[in-house]
């Protein structure tokens, strides 16, 4: 943003610096849309999605829960947010690749697993990084008590959110279906 500015001043005095003022404030306008984290009412439904983004694979787990995989484009709001309100009971950096976040082998990817007790149980859910998304930022610590959509972390660029529901709990979503982070309804309860 200073170079930006610095730029477009300069430019009045020689238009030669509108040459780097403009891409300059293209770019400033892209990060500022990238990073952008707006207001969200919470859905009426219990467990809420936590990422912007599309279904890209909803799949039964040996152990009784659904996984349900939501892809984030690096148009999407990058803001991760708690499904449903609980107790934060842990966060854990897990080192691995940097693969395309669509890939199936993305699983193998840097992330961070998170574990929520909540009213319904323990709730696992795990922020991947992508071939650019690099960074994964945790807001909260373990201990942490989290709202339904309460703002948890933050994942640059394009990437991944799994969310593992409970033995018992149908997903109300379908491969294919775009969601809003703490409003797009996860589960028919």
């Amino acid at each position: 943003m200073a170079a930006t500015a610095a730029t477009a001043l300069l430019s009045r005095r020689d238009r030669r610096w509108a040459l780097a003022a403009t891409p300059l404030a293209a770019l400033t306008g892209g990060m500022l849309w990238f990073f952008r984290d707006p207001e969200r009412t919470p859905g009426p439904a219990r467990i809420l999605s936590p990422a912007d983004g599309v279904v890209q694979s909803i799949d039964p787990w040996p152990d009784g829960r659904t996984r349900v995989a939501i892809f984030m484009s690096p148009l999407d709001v990058h803001v991760n947010r708690a499904p449903l309100a609980g107790t934060v009971t842990s966060v854990e950096h897990v080192a691995g690749g940097f693969v395309p976040a669509f890939n199936k082998d993305s699983d193998k990817n840097e992330r961070v697993v998170w574990h929520f007790a909540t009213e319904i149980g323990d709730v696992e859910l795990v922020q991947i990084a992508g071939a650019v998304a690099r960074r994964i930022i945790p807001y909260l610590t373990v201990g942490a008590k989290v709202a339904r959509a309460e703002r948890i972390g933050l994942i640059r660029l394009g990437s991944r959110v799994d969310v593992y529901l409970p033995e018992g709990i149908e997903p109300a979503v379908s491969v294919g279906q775009r969601t809003v982070a703490g409003v797009t309804g996860l589960d028919h309860g």
